[in-house]
């Protein structure tokens, strides 16, 4: 079999210090999991017994059952949504929703800094697609201006790499002026952001306001699957045209029942909320020697600029035993190679302050 070409890549990414490889960090401190709130590391979800761990199909062949469709009404009771529809994972959920939505004609925009999936997604889709400056409303106001056809804007709440909100109240005034249709990934921030965990769009109140919300469960909620919250309408789109659901196997209820317990559970951790925002507090209020980003979430980038210098200071880091991880051009613009320190409710501050010892040296 020839691979001279896998080889070439793999050998152009190396020589741009960006080669990725896995590797095993147990026994290491965590600031690198998104379990915001411990419940994966802590194993606080436990699904019933004897549960089937195989669906035997998609959705809609064989792998429809009562406890999935029970799941979703959980979802969007808990949501205060019409409808919910569960998807294997977050990246099947934007895949699907951004692909299948808007038709030839229609304009999708998005914030810079939306993720891979919606991305993607969107270069799926048959409509026209731009980007606006990061969080930068005079430029999505210039796009939006612009746009034709059904208009669809999409943002992250919580961004996975700096951490930052996404200014809500704004973007429904700007949707609300040009009818366009709110698009709100929220992976980042149920389960961590709101009294009960609910979201950003919930807890800002303004989660009428939104054609779709996408929850991944990967993240705070400590388990797997995502869901998108909506309209009847919009579910029953989905079901017809969001090929990532139609064929692909469905979950099976071993996971579905564990997506049912965690929201269950994330209402109660109110305790685990709190200590998590305290850490946060402390390590912004730190001093140390690189340019930390402002960050009121669990996410907290320390810019590092340049592929091999952010490595090599993430090496130092995992010989302290902090599992801490670099992050490269190109998944962050050139210049703003990172650290992506994460925060649990499972760290402690003395966890925290050894950490800025070592970012301060």
């Amino acid at each position: 079999m020839k691979e001279d070409f896998l080889h070439k890549k793999l050998e152009e990414r190396k020589a741009a210090g960006a080669y990725r490889s896995l590797k095993l960090t147990e026994g290491m401190v965590d600031f690198c999991s998104n379990d915001y709130l411990g419940i994966a590391t802590n194993n606080l979800i436990k699904p019933d017994q004897n549960l089937k761990h195989g669906s035997a199909g998609s959705r809609l062949l064989a792998g429809n059952y009562a406890l999935i469709e029970n799941a979703e009404k959980q979802l969007a009771t808990f949501h205060e949504a019409e409808a919910a529809l569960i998807f294997n994972s977050g990246f099947d959920a934007n895949l699907g929703l951004l692909s299948s939505i808007a038709q030839k004609g229609d304009t999708i925009i998005y914030d810079a800094l939306s993720h891979a999936s919606i991305r993607d997604g969107l270069r799926l889709s048959f409509a026209n697609s731009f980007s606006f400056a990061h969080n930068d409303m005079a430029d999505l106001e210039k796009k939006l201006s612009l746009a034709k056809g059904n208009i669809f804007m999409v943002t992250e709440t919580v961004f996975s790499m700096d951490g930052d909100l996404a200014p809500m109240h704004t973007l429904v005034s700007l949707c609300d002026r040009f009818n366009a249709n709110l698009i709100v990934d929220e992976a980042h921030a149920i389960g961590v952001i709101g009294d009960r965990g609910e979201g950003l769009s919930q807890h800002t109140q303004l989660h009428q306001h939104c054609f779709a919300r996408v929850y991944t469960f990967g993240k705070a909620m400590g388990i797997h699957g995502s869901a998108i919250v909506g309209s009847e309408a919009l579910k029953n789109y989905l079901v017809n045209y969001a090929r990532s659901l139609i064929y692909t196997t469905a979950l099976p209820e071993a996971a579905v029942n564990a997506i049912q317990k965690s929201y269950e559970l994330i209402p109660s951790l109110h305790k685990e909320r709190m200590h998590l925002k305290e850490l946060i507090a402390q390590f912004q209020h730190a001093p140390i020697r690189y340019t930390k980003m402002q960050s009121a979430t669990a996410i907290q980038g320390v810019i590092v600029p340049g592929n091999e210098a952010v490595k090599e200071v993430a090496a130092q880091l995992q010989q302290n035993n902090f599992d801490i991880r670099p992050i490269l051009y190109p998944t962050v613009p050139k210049g703003e190679e990172r650290l992506r320190i994460v925060l649990h409710a499972f760290n402690t501050r003395e966890e925290v302050e050894k950490l800025v010892e070592c970012l301060s040296d």
